[in-house]
């Protein structure tokens, strides 16, 4: 499982339903969903590790600017795969095809935050998600998808 959230830019342009769209066309599944103005306490200990770069305040005054989505998507090898579907967190070295290479035109706004390790994932959803938010379901194509 991994954390997925379209930022405020991403949702102020009217991007989630064609983000989503890219991860139930891989074949990924939606667990979780959620939109939500991201409290400041929230998102301090999201960036925790940002806390002593320059740009971040200005990212806390960004990602608490506007409603994120935030999601847990579910599958095989689901983190490194978002990775690769999001793109290159700076817009200018994300390939065409990624989310960010298509739609984000700055670094200080790229539309969308994915989990960069298992772990971290794992961290990122206890912090977003309360377990009752998360569902268990199967999906009518898992036989088939997951055919391994």
């Amino acid at each position: 499982v991994t954390l997925v959230a379209v930022k405020p830019d991403g949702v102020q342009r009217r991007l989630v339903g064609q983000i989503i769209q890219r991860f139930e066309t891989r074949g990924f599944k939606l667990v979780g969903l959620k939109m939500l103005q991201a409290s400041e306490d929230l998102l301090a200990q999201h960036y925790a590790s940002l806390n002593r770069k320059p740009f971040y305040p200005s990212l806390l005054r960004y990602m608490n600017s506007g409603p994120v989505v935030a999601m847990v998507w579910e599958g095989h090898n689901v983190v490194k795969s978002t990775r690769m579907l999001v793109g290159d967190t700076n817009p200018a070295e994300a390939k065409p095809g990624t989310i960010r290479g298509d739609f984000s035109i700055h670094i200080s706004r790229n539309i969308i935050h994915a989990s960069d390790s298992v772990e971290v994932a794992q961290a990122e959803i206890a912090l977003w998600f309360r377990r009752s938010e998360l569902m268990e379901w199967e999906c009518c194509d898992h036989g088939s998808v997951y055919q391994l």
